[in-house]
This record gives C-alpha cells, structure tokens and sequence, in this order.
C-alpha cells in the first residue's frame, strides 16, 4: 500500500468514517440518552431504575466498551482489506 498513494487515501478515508460513525453512537448515547432524552426515557424501568438514569451511569460505559471493541474488529478488517494486516 506504501507504494499506491491512491489506496492510502482509501484507507484513512475508511478510517475516519469509522471513527466519525464511533463518535456520533457515543455521542448520542452520552449526551442524547442520558442527558437530552432522559426525561423520555424516564418511564421505562431497567434494573430497578429509570433507562434515563442507566444510560447516565452504565449505558454509556457499556456503550464506549463496546465500540472500541467494534473498532478494534472493524480496523483489522479494513487492515486486510488494504494488505496492511499483521501476520
């Protein structure tokens, strides 16, 4: 890939597409969910409180962990993609 400059633009566009669509989730489940929506979701009881409020103190942890876990798998797939995969 070092060699083809058009497939390194391909790479870090496809790159920071994953990265803008990582942030938009967290965003929307830090700020959306547990701040904006919270009196939406208010009505909805998870685990003996509110969804409003487990977004606030565990959704949005959960939430984080699991996208960098869908970047880490999300990455070596592009990695393979443009021959740039660790053996």
């Amino acid at each position: 890939m070092s060699h083809n400059p058009e497939n390194a633009v391909k790479y870090w566009k496809a790159n920071l597409r994953l990265i803008v669509g990582c942030l938009i989730v967290w965003a929307f489940v830090s700020y959306g969910c547990a701040i904006l929506f919270r009196p939406l979701l208010a009505g909805i009881p998870v685990g003996g409180t509110d969804l409003g409020f487990w977004f606030a103190q565990q959704g949005s942890i959960l939430t984080f962990i699991a996208l960098i876990f869908f970047y880490a798998w999300r990455m070596n797939k592009l990695d393979k993609q443009f021959g740039l995969h660790e053996e």
